[in-house]
């Protein structure tokens, strides 16, 4: 089964960010977004990838020719021209097709480009910007129970803002609001048979969630998934900060492996 990420739009949100990277190549900790999304696959036993490329995909390709360099301690000997690999990271079994699916090529469209490197039965498809300690082996037990084309994982967003309690005034306490407060929205981590890719077309403005998934929800094929555990995406600086201050504060619960 093949994983495909989403990682080709402009991620203009996130500002001076991405101004020279790729929204998935932006770090949290010392890792890109886009490597703490595959390590969530590979920890259930997913680890063939094909990232749809677009905007400074160059920089993706760059990073994954270069994963030893880059994830690991190594030695040069200048004069004999060796070098010498001191393994620190275990991501060895990864295979990552890196495909070009276009600068402005919407996510519909991404997906029917990268058909060809696709499995014949059932794939998985997520976005390059959101984490989850979500079962995958359970979302895709979940898929082939119900016999439908797509499932969505449906997750709680996490509020902005924190709720005040005041009395007379005075706070009295600020607390975040849990993700259960606001109804379920689409976390990413879907799942499809292969009879969705009759639905797309390679075309730029063939979409996702706007037009497919609406055809297909009116037909009854659309399942959701419902993930009722931690979920968070990085849209916007904030969120990134957010991110990291969890990782750094060893309070990641999307590191599950």
């Amino acid at each position: 089964m093949k994983v495909i990420i989403l990682a080709g739009g402009w991620g203009t949100r996130l500002g001076r960010r991405t101004e020279l990277i790729p929204k998935p190549m932006v770090r949290i900790g010392n890792k890109p977004m886009l490597w703490h999304i595959m390590k969530i696959y590979s920890y259930y036993g997913f680890n063939d990838f094909v990232i749809c490329l677009g905007v400074k995909g160059d920089i993706i390709k760059d990073y994954f020719y270069h994963y030893e360099y880059y994830n690991n301690d190594f030695a040069i000997d200048l004069k004999k021209k060796n070098i010498e690999i001191y393994s620190n990271s275990d991501e060895t079994n990864w295979k990552i097709s890196l495909i070009d699916t276009g600068i402005n090529t919407l996510k519909g469209g991404r997906i029917k480009r990268v058909e060809k490197y696709l499995n014949p039965d059932i794939n998985m498809v997520t976005y390059g910007d959101g984490v989850a300690d979500i079962n995958i082996k359970n979302l895709v037990e979940f898929h082939k129970s119900h016999n439908k084309i797509f499932t969505i994982t449906g997750v709680h967003a996490p509020a902005r803002f924190g709720e005040l309690t005041e009395e007379d005034g005075e706070l009295k306490s600020f607390q975040e609001k849990p993700q259960t407060s606001v109804g379920l929205i689409n976390g990413g981590f879907m799942v499809f048979n292969n009879k969705f890719l009759d639905y797309i077309t390679p075309d730029e403005d063939c979409d996702l969630e706007y037009g497919i998934l609406e055809d297909l929800t009116s037909k009854g094929e659309v399942m959701v998934y419902k993930h009722e555990g931690n979920w968070a995406c990085m849209d916007h600086e904030r969120d990134l900060d957010h991110l990291n201050k969890l990782w750094n504060n060893n309070q990641a619960f999307w590191k599950i492996w």
